[in-house]
């Protein structure tokens, strides 16, 4: 009997060998089992543009966490195009797709979210007051689905106000820009006049619910001899932005924002959370909920980084000299 060749021998062990693959296949499956990809849905009333570094940062977070975008973590993105309206649309679309978690930008966007899922988790950012707006029972224990990050911060009015008044040291008269259909804008209110009354500054309330009617207010500022503005957070005056800044320029009014992107777009100045370092957090919390934490449990965050941002150019165009005590604080100049 003649010994089998090498070609011979090189095609049974190749049979054996998918033979073995074949009766062994699903216990090395078992053995090595895929990871989960989670699914998250972001949801924001704004443009794309305002919460684009934000959101890098949220990313960049997941990535330090252990997340893989494409892999292990997907994001759907959904933007209302500051058409506030929409929001329940998305919102309600982010649940049919049935999203591990929702992830929201500004109060509108929370209460969307909110109002289409009491099972799906929530983590919000930029929310002034996540209790009143019935996102949360309380900051320590939220009691819902929901838990996330707020702008909320007693000492920011004051602040506002005094880099305000250390910008321009004879403003004597200020007006405060307030919606009132806005659930926070009371208690903002009642903070604002309170940090005035500390400073020796008068305050005036300026009451806007519409677009429409921002231009008529900044006329009457002008008849009262207002020597600056105060506006405060509101998603419609985040909308509006440019359309404020404009008016307040072409009046010369010195104005105080609580967003970069109020000076972005020609703003005197803002003092405010930072929205990148809130979605930095916001990322954290995400990962302890996709790793079985409930947002019942979890503390709603309070700011603790804030920015300062001048526009030099502006303060030239209104004939101002802003301190250098004042520019070497803050975080941006932009001239």
């Amino acid at each position: 009997m003649s010994s089998p060749d090498l070609t011979t021998i090189t095609r049974r062990v190749f049979i054996a060998t998918v033979s073995m693959g074949t009766l062994f296949a699903p216990f090395a499956a078992e053995a090595q089992p895929v990871g989960r990809v989670y699914r998250i849905g972001y949801l924001s009333g704004n443009p794309v543009a305002d919460t684009q570094d934000a959101m890098e940062a949220f990313r960049k977070r997941l990535g330090d966490l252990g997340y893989v975008e494409g892999q292990s973590v997907v994001i759907e993105h959904r933007y209302a195009e500051e058409k506030y309206d929409q929001l329940p649309r998305l919102a309600a679309d982010l649940v049919r797709l049935k999203v591990d978690l929702i992830l929201t930008f500004s109060t509108p966007a929370a209460r969307a979210a909110k109002s289409a899922t009491s099972t799906i988790p929530i983590v919000f950012g930029a929310v002034t007051d996540p209790v009143g707006a019935g996102l949360v029972v309380a900051f320590p224990r939220p009691g819902g689905n929901a838990t996330g990050t707020t702008t909320s911060n007693p000492e920011l009015s004051a602040k506002r106000l005094q880099l305000l008044k250390e910008a321009i040291p004879k403003v004597a008269r200020i007006a405060i820009l307030a919606n009132p259909t806005f659930q926070p804008t009371p208690s903002l209110v009642a903070e604002t006049r309170a940090a005035a009354q500390a400073l020796g500054v008068k305050t005036d309330v300026w009451e806007v619910r519409e677009a429409t009617g921002l231009e008529a207010a900044f006329n009457a500022m002008v008849s009262a001899k207002i020597g600056a503005v105060d506006v405060l957070p509101d998603p419609m005056f985040i909308s509006q932005r440019r359309r404020i800044v404009e008016l307040a320029a072409a009046r010369r009014l010195p104005a105080i924002f609580h967003l970069k992107q109020f000076a972005e777009a020609g703003g005197l100045m803002c003092y405010g959370a930072t929205y990148v370092e809130m979605f930095r957090n916001n990322a954290v919390l995400v990962d302890k909920i996709l790793k079985g934490r409930k947002p019942a449990d979890l503390p709603v965050e309070q700011p603790t980084k804030f920015e300062l941002v001048i526009n030099l150019k502006t303060a030239k165009a209104l004939g101002l000299t802003i301190p250098h005590s004042l520019l070497l604080r803050a975080d941006q100049v932009i001239e």
